[in-house]
C-alpha cells in the first residue's frame, strides 16, 4: 500500500496539474511545525522560479483545486507554504489496509536478493568482550530489518581463527603438556576427540602466552614457526586447532544466544585462505599486483581522491598473507558460494580504510562486478562514564558477560517491590535487562559514539528498552481485560470517525507514518530509525491512554475502534522490536 505522505502527494501533484503546473511540485512531507499542520507542501516556492510568478499566487490556485472531503483544513500561508491537516474520516480509512497483513501494508523491495552481513568478527579462544557488542547487535538487526524488507538475507559470524593467536595456543601447551600426541611427530593413530582442555583454559592460556611473547623473542618466533605450520597442514597443529574451534564456537553460539544474536553462517578466515594463492596469481598474471620493498601489492588510488589511499598490501615480504589478502579471498569465496547482490560489513569504523582498500582491490580485480554492493557500516565505539572504554580495574577491556550482569542486576533492583514470583521475575530481568543494553545502543546512530549509562538505560521512564517494553505490557494487559476474541473485526471497527479525540488521531498519525519510518530503516541500514518511530509511538499511546477511559468507555462504536488502535499499536510495535532482537514479556 501507499504510504500516507505519497497518498496525500498523489492528491496534491493532481491539484498541482489541475491548476496548469508540473505535478512533480506536488511533493507532500511531514511538517516540522505540528502546532501549524501535519503535512506540507513547499512545491509552489520552486515553482515560482519556473513560473514566474508569486509563490503564493501558485499556492492559492492549487488550494483551490484541492478536492474536498479528505482534509479537514488546507491553508495557504506566505510565502507560499500550503498548509494541510487531514481529515479522521479519511485517516482511518487509510490505516484500514495495515489490518491483516504480517508486513501492516509496507511494500518491500528487496525481491528476495541476497545480501550477506557480516557482522560477528569474534576471536576463537578468547571470550566475548564489550567491543564485540556493537557489531553483533547492529549487524542482527539490520539482518532483521533487510528481511522484512524482502531481502534473502544471511548474517555470518566470520570468526578469527587462522592467525598468530592460534600459533600461541599451541606454543603454550606445548610446554604445559609436551606429551601429547599432537606434538608426537612419529604418531600416526587417532587423536583424542575429547579436546586437552576447557574454555575456561583457553581464556587463561591465550592472554599469558600473548602476554609471554611481547618479552620473549624466542617464544614469539616458536609462536610465528607454530603459526606457519598450522597454515601449511601440520597434521597434529590442525587437530589441536580443531580441538580450539569445537571449544570456541560451542561457548560462542551460547553466549551469542543470550544476546537473541544468530549467525546462518559460522564461517572462518580459514575458510578463505585456499583462495588466496590462485587469487595473487591472477593479480600477478594481469599485471594488477606488483612487488615494493619486497611485498606484494595492488594499487588502488582514484584520480578524484581527496586523502591519500595506499596501496593493500596483501603479501609481505616474508610471503606471509595479511588480514586484506584473507578479506578479499573472504569476498571471492562469497561470490563463489553465494552470488550476493550486496555485501555488509558491520564492524569497527576505525577499520574504514583497510576496507576501502579491500573493496577497491576486488574491483579492480574482477572479483565483483560493479551491479554488487559492497558496504562498510562502521560502527562507533560504547563508552563507560567520562566517554572513556570500558575496562576491568586491572586495565583489560571488560567482558560482555559481566556487562550484561550488572544491567540484569539494576533491572532487578529496580523491580524488587514486584510481586512477580521469583523465578518467573528473574526470566523477565533478563529479557528487560537486554532490552536496555539492545535500544540502549541501537537508538544511537550506528557510526557514533556513545556513552553507556547504566542508570538511564534501565530507567522505566524516557526513551528506554524498559519504557517500551513496560507500554507493550500494558497495551497486552488492556487488551486482556477487553476480553476480545480472535473474531474481532478491527476493519469495521475503524468505518467511524465519531468521538476521534485529538489524542486519537495524533496516534493514529504516528502509526501511519511506520511505512516511512520502515524505508528509511532500510534503505539507509539504519535501526536507530526504527527506535525513533517506536518511542514516538509509545509516548504517543502513553498520552492517548492518559487522555482516554479505555476499558470504562460506555459508548460501543468508540470502544471498538480503540480496541482495534490497541491491536495495530501491539502488533506494529512488536514487530518494530522484534527487528531490534527484543523479545516482549507477558507483564512486568
Amino acid at each position: 500500500m501507499l504510504t500516507l505522505t505519497q497518498s496525500i502527494s498523489k492528491i496534491i501533484k493532481k491539484a498541482f496539474n489541475d491548476a496548469g503546473y508540473d505535478e512533480n511540485f506536488g511533493q507532500v512531507s511531514i511538517s516540522n511545525r505540528p502546532d501549524l499542520c501535519e503535512f506540507q507542501c513547499n512545491g509552489a516556492l520552486m515553482a515560482a522560479k519556473q513560473y514566474h510568478k508569486a509563490p503564493i499566487a501558485i499556492a492559492n490556485e492549487v488550494a483551490e483545486k484541492i478536492e474536498e472531503g479528505f482534509f479537514e483544513s488546507v491553508l495557504v500561508a506566505p510565502p507560499g507554504f500550503i498548509n494541510l491537516k487531514i481529515s479522521s474520516k479519511a485517516l482511518l480509512k487509510h490505516v484500514t489496509g495495515m489490518f491483516g497483513d504480517e508486513k501492516f501494508g509496507f511494500e518491500t523491495l528487496g525481491n528476495n536478493k541476497k545480501v550477506i552481513i557480516d557482522y560477528g568478527g569474534a576471536n576463537v579462544a578468547k571470550p566475548l568482550h564489550v567491543g564485540h557488542l556493537r557489531p553483533a547487535i547492529i549487524g542482527e538487526s539490520i539482518k532483521r530489518i533487510l528481511e522484512f524488507d524482502g531481502y534473502d538475507a544471511i548474517g555470518d559470524v566470520h570468526l578469527g581463527d587462522w592467525g598468530l593467536q592460534i600459533g600461541l595456543i599451541i606454543t603454550e601447551l606445548k610446554r604445559r603438556q609436551p606429551g601429547l600426541p599432537y606434538f608426537d611427530e612419529s604418531f600416526t593413530g587417532e587423536y583424542p576427540k575429547e579436546a586437552p582442555f576447557t574454555i575456561t583454559d583457553l581464556e587463561e592460556i591465550y592472554p599469558y602466552a600473548s602476554k609471554y611473547s611481547k618479552t620473549d623473542e624466542q617464544y614469539r618466533d616458536e609462536a610465528k614457526q607454530a603459526t606457519k605450520l598450522l597454515q601449511d597442514g601440520h597434521r597434529g597443529f590442525r587437530a589441536i586447532w580443531q580441538h580450539i574451534l569445537d571449544v570456541s564456537i560451542t561457548d560462542l553460539k551460547k553466549n551469542y544466544d543470550n544476546l537473541n544474536v544468530h549467525f546462518e553462517l559460522w564461517k572462518k578466515e580459514s575458510d578463505a585462505n585456499v583462495y588466496i594463492p590462485e587469487i595473487i596469481e591472477d593479480l600477478k598474471n594481469r599485471g594488477l599486483a606488483r612487488t615494493d620493498q619486497g611485498a606484494l601489492v595492488v594499487d588502488v588510488k582514484e584520480e578524484n581522491d581527496q586523502k591519500e589511499m595506499p596501496p593493500c598490501i596483501l603479501q609481505k615480504s616474508d610471503g606471509a598473507y595479511l588480514y586484506a589478502s584473507t578479506d578479499v579471498a573472504t569476498i571471492y569465496e562469497r561470490k563463489k558460494l553465494f552470488d550476493p547482490a550486496w555485501i555488509i560489513y558491520v564492524v569497527d569504523k576505525r577499520q574504514g580504510l583497510h576496507f576501502e582498500q579491500v573493496f577497491r582491490t576486488c574491483r579492480k580485480a574482477g572479483i565483483v562486478s560493479d551491479d554488487i554492493k559492497l558496504t562498510f557500516l562502521g560502527n562507533g565505539t560504547m563508552n563507560g562514564e567520562g566517554g572513556k572504554p570500558f575496562k576491568t580495574r586491572d586495565g583489560d577491556v571488560l567482558r560482555l558477560e559481566y556487562l550484561i550482569k550488572s544491567i540484569v542486576d539494576k533491572v532487578a533492583e529496580r523491580m524488587a517491590d514486584s510481586d512477580i514470583p521469583e523465578e518467573e521475575k528473574k526470566k523477565i530481568c533478563d529479557m528487560v535487562g537486554l532490552a536496555a543494553i539492545k535500544y540502549g545502543d541501537l537508538s544511537n546512530q550506528a557510526t557514533k559514539d556513545y556513552v553507556f549509562d547504566i542508570d538511564r538505560f534501565t530507567s522505566f521512564d524516557g526513551n528506554t528498552g524498559p519504557y517500551i517494553l513496560y507500554t507493550l505490557v500494558r497495551i497486552k494487559s488492556l487488551l486482556q481485560k477487553l476480553g476480545i476474541g480472535d473474531k474481532f473485526d478491527c476493519v469495521s471497527a475503524l468505518d467511524s470517525n465519531k468521538g476521534v479525540s485529538e489524542s486519537e488521531k495524533k496516534l493514529w498519525l504516528t502509526l501511519a507514518g511506520f511505512h516511512d519510518a520502515m524505508r528509511k530503516a532500510a534503505d539507509e541500514i539504519a535501526p536507530h530509525k526504527i527506535c525513533t518511530f517506536i518511542y514516538e509511538t509509545a509516548d504517543q499511546f502513553n498520552s492517548f491512554y492518559h487522555d482516554n477511559r479505555i476499558i470504562s468507555q460506555e459508548d460501543c462504536e468508540i470502544k471498538n475502534r480503540w480496541t482495534a488502535l490497541l491491536i495495530l499499536v501491539l502488533g506494529v510495535v512488536e514487530k518494530c522490536v522484534d527487528m531490534l532482537g527484543i523479545n516482549v514479556p507477558d507483564r512486568m
